[in-house]
């Protein structure tokens, strides 16, 4: 059988290594349940108070909506650059390529964001170390260094480190979660009755107000619920991809969804002083203390680190992929070097290098407040993405045929794309609610505005790139 990567246009020169938990693993790593809960658990308690947690069933099932869409592309046309090459081959190039800066942008703030949050909120904590900010940046560009230099050895030692992180994370989380439960049954230090409570945010204003409390603490579904399309962007090192980029991304989602609400029912019922835990830089950290013991919490700290590494490791080469996609086609600045495969480790190194040198230089560019405020846009970069591609599933599913034996969802395709739709809507407009999300959307505008620039510099100078697509387009179209 003829490597489908030639009839899309494409010598193949990334390997295939990826089976198929480990595939999984890039979409559940991105996810990744603890870290998502443990940063943005503060959060939820001073907006909403504990009661909130139960929004996350309404993203859960909204981001699934999303996923089921995503994986109806991916089992069509498993190619790096997932949205990017969707875009481009079922509406048109220019299209594609919007697609593709999207996920670039949101890829490259949600490296900075997983990193910065895993050198403040974790390590530092973890060494004892007094917080500093500069410390922070140093330490988030000596992992980030790090993480480069794994992605581009081999994309077989990002899938081993990256599977063992995920497995470690499953397993302290069960564990965590039944550990919590216990104790608060055993010393009675907590309390069911958390779960129904408003805990410092009873009688609050505007609590149940456009934007308020209850609509502002959906951030914790919407911020850790993303990223699970990477195993898309890895498509063509994926071993059967038809089969296994599909289901890892529909079984990311779906195990993380369940995952993540017993962890955080396990988490609320535990708490014994509602206004203290509330009010502490790390909720999380100080529940597993409270409850189980200093050594326990930095057996959680160490967890932690390890998930926010992997997570960390696979938004890098993720976002390498997208822009040697970008490049193999001539879409991308600097494409003739970003575009390099190495022949030895069949990594594309310069894709791989270019998100440190922007993420280095944001740190060192960026006060404090504005870095902040460019992570904090990082949220609406997916919900957007999302939001776009099931709009053109919708324009072209009629148009699009079915692999033997890919994954499909056969007759309840259009239901489920217009729920998603509509949770794509909804999405949008709750992470945008909030008056704190001034800064942010200019900061996504003006992101957008930057591609925009380039993609108006290629339609002067090298419009021929945006014209047509390489290879058979008829092999995924009637």
């Amino acid at each position: 059988m003829t490597e489908f990567r030639e009839e899309y246009g494409y010598e193949p020169e990334l390997k295939r290594t990826l089976g198929s938990f480990q595939v999984f693993a890039v979409s559940f790593a991105f996810i990744s349940v603890a870290v998502g809960i443990f940063g943005t658990y503060d959060d939820l308690l001073r907006n909403s108070g504990p009661v909130g947690i139960w929004t996350w069933i309404v993203a859960a099932i909204g981001q699934l909506l999303i996923a089921l869409v995503i994986a109806q592309f991916a089992a069509r046309i498993p190619l790096s650059g997932s949205s990017y090459q969707w875009g481009s081959r079922l509406a048109n190039p220019k299209i594609g390529w919007f697609f593709g800066w999207l996920t670039f942008c949101y890829l490259i703030t949600g490296l900075m964001a997983i990193d910065s949050a895993m050198s403040s909120t974790c390590l530092m904590p973890l060494f004892n170390m007094a917080p500093d900010e500069g410390t922070a940046r140093l330490i988030t560009v000596a992992v980030m260094v790090i993480q480069a230099v794994l992605a581009i050895a081999s994309t077989r030692i990002v899938a081993l480190i990256n599977s063992a992180a995920v497995a470690i994370e499953l397993s302290i989380v069960v564990v965590l979660a039944i550990a919590l439960v216990v104790a608060v049954v055993v010393t009675g230090n907590g309390s069911v009755g958390n779960l129904t409570s408003r805990g410092i945010t009873e009688g609050a204003p505007n609590y149940f107000a456009f934007g308020g409390g209850l609509m502002a603490v959906m951030i914790v579904g919407l911020g850790t619920l993303v990223g699970f399309d990477s195993a898309a962007n890895m498509a063509e090192e994926a071993k059967d991809p038809f089969r296994s980029v599909p289901r890892a991304i529909v079984g990311s989602v779906a195990a993380a969804s369940v995952l993540g609400l017993l962890f955080l029912v396990a988490l609320t019922v535990a708490i014994d002083n509602v206004p203290r835990v509330s009010a502490a830089g790390s909720p999380v950290a100080m529940i597993m203390h409270d409850q189980l013991g200093t050594v326990t919490e930095r057996i959680f700290l160490v967890a932690i680190a390890i998930a926010f590494f992997g997570g960390g490791m696979v938004t890098l080469t993720s976002g390498s992929r997208m822009i040697f996609a970008m490049s193999r086609d001539d879409r991308f600045p600097a494409h003739r070097l970003m575009r390099r495969v190495n022949s030895r480790t069949q990594t594309p190194i310069p894709a791989t290098v270019v998100p440190v040198i922007i993420g280095i230089a944001v740190l060192a560019a960026l006060p404090g407040d504005a870095l902040l405020e460019l992570i904090t846009s990082g949220t609406v970069f997916p919900a957007l993405t999302y939001g776009m591609i099931v709009v053109l599933y919708l324009a072209v599913r009629k148009r699009l045929d079915r692999q033997e034996g890919a994954f499909d969802i056969g007759r309840f395709e259009l239901p489920i794309a217009i729920a998603a739709l509509i949770w794509s809507i909804c999405a949008l407009v709750i992470l945008l609610s909030p008056d704190a999300a001034t800064v942010p959307m200019i900061i996504v505008a003006g992101l957008l505005g930057a591609g925009a620039l380039y993609f108006g510099y290629m339609m002067i100078f090298n419009r021929e790139v945006l014209d047509h697509e390489p290879g058979d387009l008829t092999v995924f179209s009637h």
